[in-house]
C-alpha cells in the first residue's frame, strides 16, 4: 500500500480514486482542461479536505461503446471507488439506437459495480431535431437505468446551461469556462455523499 506522510508521526492512506468516464463536456472541449468541471470539482475536494484524487478519462467524441471498449483497463489500472459515468449523448448526435446506448451503459455499470465502485450516471440530453419519439426515448433511457441498477442519477447537467448563450461556446453544443463552476456544483452533491 503506498502512503502520504502528512504530519510527523500522522500516516493517512493513499487517496481513494475517482474515475470520470465521459465525452467532450467532461473532457473540456475547447478549454484548458484546468478550467474543466472535472479540475473545478478535484479543487473543491482538496478544499475540503476530502481525500480523492480524480482521474479524467474523458474523450471527445466518446461514445457508449467506446467507453464500454476502455473500461475494463481503466478500472483495473486505477481501481476507483467511484464511477461518474457521462456518455450517450454522441450516440444520440449520431442517432444510434438508444436501446444499444442503454444496453452499453448498463454493462458499463456492471462492470464498475464488480470491480468494486460505485456508480453516478450523468444523463444527457440531445437537440429536438431528431424528433420527439427519438428524443424521449434517448432520454428516458437514463431514469429507466438508474431505476434498474439502484444507481445515483444526476439529472441532466447542462440544464440551465445549453440554452444561455453566456454559457456556451459559439458551437452552441459545449460549455464554456463560466459554465463549468456550475457543471461542478450540481455534480458534487450527488457525489458527497458517498465520500468517507
Amino acid at each position: 500500500m503506498v502512503i502520504v506522510f502528512c504530519l510527523p508521526g500522522v500516516v493517512v492512506a493513499k487517496p481513494q480514486t475517482i474515475l470520470v468516464l465521459g465525452d467532450s463536456i467532461s473532457a473540456a472541449y475547447g478549454l484548458e482542461i484546468e478550467q474543466g468541471w472535472v479540475a473545478l470539482l478535484q479543487k473543491k475536494l482538496i478544499e475540503t479536505q476530502r481525500h480523492y484524487s480524480i482521474i479524467n478519462a474523458s474523450i471527445s467524441g466518446e461514445t457508449t461503446a467506446g467507453g464500454l471498449a476502455r473500461v475494463n483497463a481503466l478500472l483495473s489500472t486505477y481501481q476507483p471507488s467511484i464511477v461518474l459515468l457521462q456518455l450517450g449523448a454522441n450516440d444520440g448526435l449520431r442517432g444510434l439506437s438508444p436501446v444499444q446506448m442503454k444496453n452499453n451503459l448498463t454493462e458499463i455499470v456492471h462492470l464498475s459495480q464488480n470491480s468494486g465502485a460505485k456508480v453516478i450516471l450523468l444523463a444527457m440530453k440531445i437537440p429536438p431535431n431528431y424528433g420527439k419519439r427519438y428524443v424521449e426515448q434517448f432520454y428516458s433511457a437514463y431514469p429507466q437505468l438508474a431505476q434498474e441498477l439502484s444507481i445515483q442519477l444526476v439529472p441532466f447537467i447542462l440544464e440551465d446551461v445549453a440554452l444561455n448563450k453566456d454559457l456556451m461556446q459559439v458551437d452552441g453544443l459545449h460549455p464554456n469556462a463560466k459554465a463549468q463552476s456550475i457543471l461542478a456544483d450540481k455534480i458534487e452533491p450527488y457525489l458527497s455523499p458517498l465520500l468517507k
